[in-house]
């Protein structure tokens, strides 16, 4: 599958605000954002210019998709799927994103971003009520425990991240158990659960149209 390749920092720089996308590296003085509090290219220290509406509702759904590392093409697929499901079609979205395996072992403290954890996921690191299982985009439910496998939990990446899981508040739907290397989702994520600084109206709002 596609991904994206290229330079990360300039992501933030160019969303004006910071996704966290590098890992360890994002709670450093060496941040790329923290260094350069500007759109990223030759006139990004340029006088601002207020987004239209449209330009609003873009900017929304490039940041989202950037934190969670998907294309246009899966994003979209789950905007439609959210917008069949019963409830608030926002809410749904940001619940789907959050229940991707390669976020919930991010969320339990299994790797340190979001790249990090799609790899690891990938490569099979990762056991699903016991069994194998190497898709990043695989749908946790309640009830579920998500666990590192015997063989992996000496991966030095896991471990450090481990070393450092209580550096951002972890959400309340996954219990984890650090001894074991094990999380259980307690329950699905809901809105309240999201502590992101992201306006989903905005996203539906471009889709609608």
């Amino acid at each position: 599958m596609a991904r994206y390749i290229g330079p990360v920092c300039r992501l933030c720089r160019r969303e004006d605000a910071k996704l966290f996308l590098k890992g360890d590296r994002c709670f450093t003085d060496k941040c790329g954002y923290e260094r350069r509090q500007y759109p990223p290219g030759q006139h990004g220290q340029g006088r601002k210019k207020r987004p239209s509406d449209y330009g609003q509702q873009l900017r929304e759904k490039q940041k989202v998709k950037r934190i969670y590392g998907l294309l246009e093409k899966q994003f979209r697929g789950y905007y439609y799927r959210a917008s069949r499901m019963k409830g608030v079609t926002g809410e749904n979205l940001l619940a789907l994103l959050e229940r991707r395996l390669d976020n919930v072992t991010l969320r339990c403290g299994f790797s340190s971003s979001h790249a990090e954890a799609r790899q690891l996921v990938r490569h099979g690191h990762f056991l699903v009520n016991g069994k194998r299982i190497n898709i990043p985009s695989y749908q946790v439910r309640a009830g579920d425990i998500v666990e590192v496998r015997d063989n992996s939990k000496k991966i030095q990446r896991i471990v450090d991240a481990l070393g450092q899981v209580d550096r951002v508040p972890r959400p309340a739907w996954i219990d984890l158990d650090k001894e074991n290397m094990r999380g259980k989702i307690t329950a699905l994520p809901s809105r309240s659960d999201i502590s992101a600084d992201i306006d989903e109206q905005l996203i539906v709002e471009l889709y609608s149209k």
